[in-house]
C-alpha cells in the first residue's frame, strides 16, 4: 500500500530567520568546572539540575566530556524522574543531544536500562548496554518544541532499571526556523534515527564544518563510493547540511540500480520523516542524471534530476519497520548513474500533552516555598502521567488538572505558598506529618476541596474563615499545630464536616455556640 503522505521537493535558497536567543547549551555531566572541547564550551552542569550525583570514570584515554558522569540515586524508589531545566525561547525549535559512557559507575557489569524524556513527551528507552561492550559512547538526538521559558530534559527510572540511571553529556541548541519546518512540532518531535554522509569512510563530520552541532556518520560502500573536488554551492539548500556531506556520494553505473541497506539498523513499526540529499558537479551539457526512488520497493520519488545547485526530497510521514532497502533507478534515457550524498531518519514522536499553565506556575511556586522540595519535582507536574511528580496526581485530557497533593510524611520543611489556592481543581490536600511553618493560607478559592491535611506540623496563625465556604468539605485535620485564635463558628458545626484541632493548638479557642 502506498503511504500516505505529505510530500514536498525542494531546491530552494531560503531566508535565514535567526534573531537573538538564550546561549545554546553544553553541559558536561559531573563535571565541577568548565572545559573547551572542539571548539565547544562545555559548562558544569550544577545549575542545571538540582539532584543527582557527581561520579568520577576511571577509564584511561576517555574524551574530556566521558571522563565524569551524574548519577541519580533511586533511594529504592523505581519510578523516579530526574530533571534538567534549561532556559530557552518558547515556540522555537531546539536540538536535544544526551551522551552515555557508563564507566562501571553502578558497580554492575551492564548499563541501566531508563528512560528520557523532554518535558512531557517520553522520547525514548536509554539502553546503552551494546555500545558500552563495544567501548563506545552512546548518544541519542532530537528536535523539539519547548512549552514554555525552560526545556526539561529528563531522566527516569521504569520497572526495567536495575541501577541509578546516568549521564554523561547534554546538548540544547536553537535551530533556525527553517530546518525541519515541514514538521508540526505542536503534534510530533523528532527522534533521530540515522543521519549519513554516504560514501565517507573518514571521520564523522560535525561542529564547526556543522553549524548546528549535528553529527553525520559515515557510511561507505567502497565499491560505489566516490569523492570529488568540485566546489559546490549548496549553502541554501532546505535544512542546510554542511557543505562537506556532498565532497563524497555513492554512485553507479547508469544501468545498474543502487541499493542500500539504510537506516542500517532494523526500525520498530512506526512513522518516520525522511530527508535525502543530492548534488552533482560532474554532469555537463548535454549529459543529465535522472533517476526513481523506491523504499522496500514503494516509490518513493520519480524523475528526480540532479544538479550542482544541490536538492533534498523529503517525506514527513513514511510508515517503516524491520530491514529498509533504498533503491536508487536511473530512468531511460538518463547518461549518468544514480547517486546519493547523504541522507537524515527521524522517528516520529507524539508530543505529549500539557499540564494547564497556571497550575504549572503555581505548583512551581510551591516548589520554591518548600526548603527542601522532593527531587523529582522539576519538569513537568503532570506528564507523563507514569511520571507525575512525587504525591501528585493530575486528570483530564484537553485541560490537564492537578487534583489531589499527598505530601505525607516526606520530611518537608518551609512553608506553604498561598500559590497553593490557585490551584483550583484540588480535592484533596495532605501535608501531614512534616515540619512546615507559617500560616494555613486562604484556600477559599478551592470549591471542590473535599479533604485537608495539616495535622503535625508546626503551622501558626489562625483558621481562615473561608474554609467555612467550602461545601464539599467533608475532612479538616490541624491537630498538633501551634494555631491561635478563635475556631471559625460555622467549622463546629457544618454538616459533614470531620474537624480535628486537638492534641495540640493549646491556645485554639472553639467559640460558645449561640
Amino acid at each position: 500500500m502506498t503511504p500516505n503522505l505529505f510530500f514536498l521537493f525542494f531546491q530552494l535558497l531560503l531566508p535565514l530567520a535567526f534573531s537573538q536567543t538564550p546561549t545554546d547549551v553544553f553541559l558536561d555531566c559531573g563535571a565541577d568546572a568548565e572545559t573547551t572541547f572542539r571548539g565547544i564550551r562545555w559548562l558544569a552542569d550544577t545549575d542545571y539540575v538540582n539532584s543527582g550525583t557527581s561520579r568520577n570514570i576511571q577509564v584511561e584515554g576517555l574524551l574530556p566530556i566521558l571522563s565524569t558522569v551524574r548519577s541519580f540515586p533511586l533511594q529504592n524508589n523505581p519510578l523516579r524522574k530526574f530533571c534538567y531545566e534549561i532556559p530557552v525561547l518558547r515556540g522555537r525549535k531546539y536540538l536535544v543531544r544526551t551522551t552515555y559512557y557508563y564507566g562501571d559507575v553502578n558497580g554492575n557489569a551492564n548499563p541501566p536500562v531508563f528512560d528520557q524524556i523532554v518535558d512531557s513527551t517520553l522520547w525514548s528507552k536509554v539502553n546503552t548496554t551494546a555500545d558500552y561492550l563495544n567501548r563506545s559512547a552512546s548518544y541519542y538526538e532530537g528536535v523539539f518544541m519547548p512549552n514554555g521559558k525552560n526545556l526539561s530534559v529528563c531522566l527516569a527510572a521504569n520497572t526495567y532499571t536495575d541501577s541509578d540511571p546516568f549521564i554523561s553529556a547534554l546538548e540544547v541548541v536553537r535551530l533556525w526556523d527553517q530546518l525541519y519546518n515541514y514538521t508540526d512540532f505542536r503534534e510530533n518531535a523528532l527522534s533521530l534515527v540515522a543521519r549519513h554522509a554516504f560514501g565517507s569512510g573518514g571521520e564523522m563530520i560535525q561542529y564547526p564544518d556543522d553549524q548546528f552541532y549535528r553529527y553525520w556518520q559515515p557510511y561507505g560502500d567502497y565499491s560505489s563510493s566516490q569523492s570529488t573536488s568540485a566546489e559546490l554551492s549548496v549553502s541554501g539548500i532546505w535544512n542546510l547540511p554542511p557543505s562537506q556531506v556532498f565532497r563524497t556520494r555513492l554512485t553507479t553505473g547508469p544501468t545498474a540500480p543502487l541499493t542500500l541497506l539504510w537506516p542500517p539498523a532494523l526500525l520498530p513499526q512506526s512513522n518516520y520523516s525522511i530527508a535525502l540529499y543530492f548534488a552533482d558537479a560532474e554532469t555537463s551539457s548535454g549529459s543529465s542524471r535522472i533517476m526513481d526512488i523506491s523504499l522496500n520497493g514503494v516509490p518513493y520519488y520519480k524523475n528526480l534530476s540532479v544538479n550542482p545547485a544541490g536538492l533534498v526530497v523529503f517525506a514527513n510521514w513514511w510508515p517503516l519497520s524491520e530491514s529498509t532497502n533504498l533503491t536508487l533507478t536511473s530512468v531511460p534515457g538518463s547518461t549518468a548513474g544514480p547517486l546519493i550524498n547523504a541522507g537524515e531518519v527521524f522517528r516520529l514522536v507524539h508530543v505529549g500533552g500539557r499540564t494547564l499553565p497556571r497550575d504549572v506556575i503555581a505548583m512551581i511556586n510551591l516548589r520554591n516555598s518548600f526548603e527542601n522540595p522532593p527531587t523529582d519535582w522539576y519538569g513537568e507536574p503532570c506528564l507523563p502521567s507514569q511520571y507525575s511528580w512525587t504525591g501528585v496526581t493530575c486528570a483530564g485530557e484537553a485541560r490537564i488538572r492537578v487534583v489531589t497533593l499527598n505530601l505525607s510524611s516526606l520530611g518537608l520543611s518551609g512553608s506553604i505558598s498561598p500559590s497553593i489556592a490557585r490551584l483550583t481543581a484540588l480535592r484533596s490536600i495532605i501535608l501531614r506529618n512534616n515540619s512546615l511553618v507559617g500560616t494555613i493560607p486562604d484556600v477559599g478559592t478551592l470549591r471542590g476541596l473535599e479533604v485537608l491535611h495539616l495535622e503535625d506540623n508546626q503551622l501558626t496563625g489562625g483558621i481562615p474563615p473561608s474554609l467555612v465556604n467550602l461545601t464539599r468539605l467533608r475532612e479538616l485535620f490541624l491537630q498538633n499545630n501551634n494555631l491561635t485564635g478563635d475556631i471559625p463558628r460555622n467549622l463546629t458545626t457544618k454538616p459533614g464536616l470531620t474537624l480535628r484541632y486537638t492534641p495540640g493548638n493549646p491556645l485554639l479557642s472553639a467559640q460558645p455556640q449561640s
